[in-house]
């Protein structure tokens, strides 16, 4: 089993990969209170799970507050990011995996 190092992915964000395979890779992503996952898309299918925290999501131009317990799909390229209201931990799953995250 591989360990994969937390790194700063952006201001307040850090990320950390948890499992990783060709088909699918799942990613910690530990937030601080107002840091932001900006706005982008990727071709994969995206599913994320609100460990902890409150986070306002916008996906594809649509706003909903998401807190703990809360899951979803992000559809293959879909524009999508969030701003975290209360600092937490959100459990990304990618299919297949994100290349660039290795």
């Amino acid at each position: 089993m591989t360990t994969f190092p937390v790194i700063a992915a952006d201001d307040g964000v850090t990320r950390q990969v948890l499992s990783d395979h060709e088909q699918l890779m799942v990613v910690a992503f530990q937030f601080e209170k107002g840091g932001e996952g900006k706005l982008h898309h990727h071709p994969h299918v995206q599913s994320t799970y609100v460990e902890s925290g409150r986070f306002m999501f916008s996906i594809d131009g649509e706003e909903k507050e998401v807190g703990p317990g809360d899951s979803f799909v992000i559809p293959s390229n879909a524009v999508h990011g969030c701003r975290c209201l209360e600092g937490g931990k959100l459990i990304d799953s990618f299919t297949p995996r994100r290349d660039d995250f290795l």
